[in-house]
C-alpha cells in the first residue's frame, strides 16, 4: 500500500504535558485462570501479560479521560478554559452520542474548545495526534488536547479464553502546543488502513448493521471478535513495515531514536517491529505486562509515561507505532 508523503519543513507542534489513569483494579493472570481454562503460563508466553486494569462498573471512557486530562493540562500548565480542541480516540464510547470528548468537554469545563472522537480502534491515539497536528499547523487552533481512553471490560467476553486474556482499561492524555522551535515537536507520521480485512477484529452487533436484540444478546455479539492468528500475522507485518519505512524516510539510524513508544497488544509483535529496525530492547517502552492491551489508550499511556517519567532531552527522538481493527496501522515521530 503507499503511504502519503512526508511532512515537508513541519511547523513545530510540541506535547507540552501529559497525564494519564488507570484504575485501581488488578485483574492477574492467577484471577482469569479461575475464570476460563488457561494458564499463566500460557498466557505469558503468547502475549507477555501478567496483568491488567479493570475499571469499577460505574466508571465510564469519559471519566476515565476527564482524569488523565486534568493531568495534563495541570502538567502543562494550560487551565481548562483555554483548550481549543479535543479529540479524544476510542472504541469504547460512554454511548453511541454524543461523542466522548463532547462528555470530557462538559468534565473538565473546556467551554470554549470544540470537540470530537476518532475511531481507529488501536491507532485511534496516533490518528487523533496526525489531526491535531493539521489543525495546529494551518494556525486554525493555538493548542489541542488529545485523548486515548477505554473501557475494553465493557466489550470484553470472559467466557471466551482467546480473547479475555488480553485486554485492560484506562487513559492516556497529552497537550499540543504550536510552538516557535524549529525542528521540534511532531516531525512526520504515516497513516494507513485496509478495510478488506475488517472482519478479523470487530464487535459484530450494536450499530445499524445488527442493533441490539435478544438474539444479539443471546449469541454474545456484543463482544470482542478476533480472528487471532490472522490480527497475529497482519500485525507484524504492519508493525515492521511503518515502523521502518518512517525511520528510513526521515534519516534516522536505530541508534538515533531515543524511545519506541509501541501499542502493546503483544510482546511478540512489539520485539518483531524492535528487530526489524535494529533497535535495542533497552530503547522500547514496554508497559504490556503490567495493562495488556487497551487499544487507542495504550499508546496515550505510553507516551505520557515516557514524557513524566524517562528524564527526556533536548533532541530524543520518539517514535510511536500501532496497528488496529480496520484495519488500520500508522507511525509517528515525535522530536523533543
Amino acid at each position: 500500500m503507499r503511504a502519503m508523503p512526508k511532512l515537508e519543513n513541519p511547523v513545530p507542534v510540541e506535547v507540552i504535558g501529559a497525564g494519564y489513569y488507570l484504575p485501581e483494579r488488578i485483574l492477574t493472570n492467577a484471577d482469569l485462570e479461575r475464570m476460563v481454562e488457561t494458564s499463566d503460563d500460557w498466557i505469558v508466553e503468547r502475549t507477555g501479560i501478567h496483568e491488567r486494569r479493570i475499571a469499577d462498573e460505574t466508571m465510564s471512557t469519559s471519566d476515565m479521560a476527564v482524569l488523565a486530562a486534568r493531568k495534563a493540562l495541570e502538567h502543562a500548565q494550560l487551565a481548562a478554559e483555554d483548550v481549543d480542541m479535543i479529540i479524544c480516540a476510542t472504541v469504547t464510547p460512554d454511548m453511541m452520542f454524543p461523542s466522548t470528548a463532547c462528555l470530557v468537554q462538559r468534565g473538565i469545563e473546556a467551554r470554549n474548545a470544540f470537540a470530537f472522537d476518532i475511531s481507529a480502534a488501536c491507532t485511534g491515539f496516533i490518528y487523533a495526534l496526525a489531526t491535531a497536528y493539521t489543525y495546529l499547523a494551518s494556525g486554525y487552533v493555538g493548542n489541542a488536547l488529545i485523548i486515548g481512553a477505554e473501557k475494553l471490560s465493557a466489550i470484553t467476553d470472559y467466557k471466551d479464553r482467546n480473547t479475555c486474556v488480553l485486554f485492560g482499561d484506562g487513559a492516556g492524555a497529552v497537550v499540543l502546543k504550536r510552538t516557535g522551535r524549529a525542528g521540534h515537536g511532531i516531525r512526520d507520521f504515516i497513516l494507513e488502513s485496509d478495510g478488506r480485512n475488517a472482519h478479523w477484529l470487530q464487535v459484530p452487533a450494536g450499530g445499524s448493521r445488527m442493533p441490539a436484540s435478544t438474539k444479539s444478546i443471546g449469541e454474545r455479539l456484543h463482544y470482542i471478535s478476533m480472528e487471532g492468528r490472522e490480527v497475529f500475522k497482519f500485525a507484524v507485518t504492519a508493525m515492521k513495515r511503518t515502523t521502518v519505512r518512517i525511520a528510513e524516510r526521515n534519516n534516522l539510524k536505530a541508534e538515533e531514536i531515543t524511545w519506541l513508544i509501541p501499542h502493546q497488544a503483544n510482546k511478540r509483535i512489539i520485539d518483531a517491529a524492535a528487530q526489524a529496525l535494529g533497535l535495542d530492547q533497552s530503547h522500547i517502552h514496554y508497559n504490556i505486562h503490567k495493562y495488556g492491551n487497551m487499544s487507542a489508550a495504550s499508546t496515550a499511556v505510553g507516551l505520557a509515561e515516557v514524557v513524566l517519567h524517562y528524564n527526556l532531552k533536548e533532541g530524543d527522538y520518539l517514535l510511536l507505532v500501532a496497528f488496529g481493527a480496520g484495519m488500520t496501522w500508522g507511525s509517528l515521530l515525535i522530536r523533543w
